[in-house]
Order: C-alpha cells, then structure tokens, then sequence
C-alpha cells in the first residue's frame, strides 16, 4: 500500500513534458518524411506510435482537430491535449508541454527542407512554427533560419 501510496505522489511531481512523452502521428501509408520525423522525435525521448489513414481520413483528422487547410502540412500528431501538424522541432514541443499555453498547437506549414524530417544534405530554408490558437489564430513561436 504504501509504494503505491508514493508512486501515486511520484507521478504527480513528474514535470507534464515527461507525462505526456507519447505521440500518435497520424499519415498516409509510404510518407518517407513523416517517419524521418518520427525517428527524429523518438530520438528526443518521445514515444511515437504512427497511424496510417487514407488521405481523406487525414485531411478529416486535420480539420477535425482545427488545423486550417492552409496551414496543413503531410502529417498531424496528438501529444499532451495538443496538435502538432508538420515538421514541428522536438525541442519547440517540448517547450510547448512545458509552458501549457491556450492554444491548439504547433504547425510547421509545408515540408521546409532542412526542418526535422525533410533534411537535404546541406540545404535549408528559413521557416516558423506557428503557435495556432483557437479560431485559426497564429503567432510565431520560434524561427528557423
């Protein structure tokens, strides 16, 4: 009784980032990039389950999450109550589970080469992740350059 006592306690002095380490990547069958950013984000210490859906079925999931067709990129993943749509830095999601802001969650819009996934030998482009916030609000959260 009483470990279970202090494993009940244990748990919930655990930082939310650590609770929270499992994604659900969702993607279409054969999506070389979105399983790069996979092995990208285990390699940071997530654990990353991928789901495989028809392109219709993702497109649905997207909306049904609040991701806005424009801002959509080849994968969408659930981690900590948040969306994650793109080739979102595992660093930038592990701030966002550790400051909790109001918001529906990261978009990297696109494939930018060079971003976690979709890296080019030495190629890079600049790119953002948005903070996307409820009614398709963006700001930018970090910047890649």
């Amino acid at each position: 009784m009483r470990i279970a006592q202090l494993l009940s306690f244990l748990v919930i002095l655990l930082p939310a980032a650590a609770r929270a380490a499992s994604v659900e990547m969702m993607t279409t069958s054969g999506c070389s990039c979105c399983h790069a950013w996979a092995r990208h984000l285990h390699a940071a210490g997530f654990e990353v389950t991928v789901k495989d859906l028809a392109m219709g079925q993702l497109m649905r999931a997207k909306l049904d999450a609040g991701v806005p067709a424009t801002l959509a990129a080849c994968h969408t993943a659930r981690i900590g109550g948040y969306v994650v749509e793109g080739h979102v830095p595992a660093r930038e999601i592990q701030k966002l589970l550790t400051e909790r802001p109001d918001a529906i969650g990261l978009v990297v819009p696109g494939m930018p080469i060079g971003s976690p996934g979709m890296e080019s030998g030495d190629r890079r482009e600049a790119y953002e992740v948005l903070l996307l916030k409820r009614g398709g609000k963006t700001e930018v959260f970090a910047r890649y350059e």
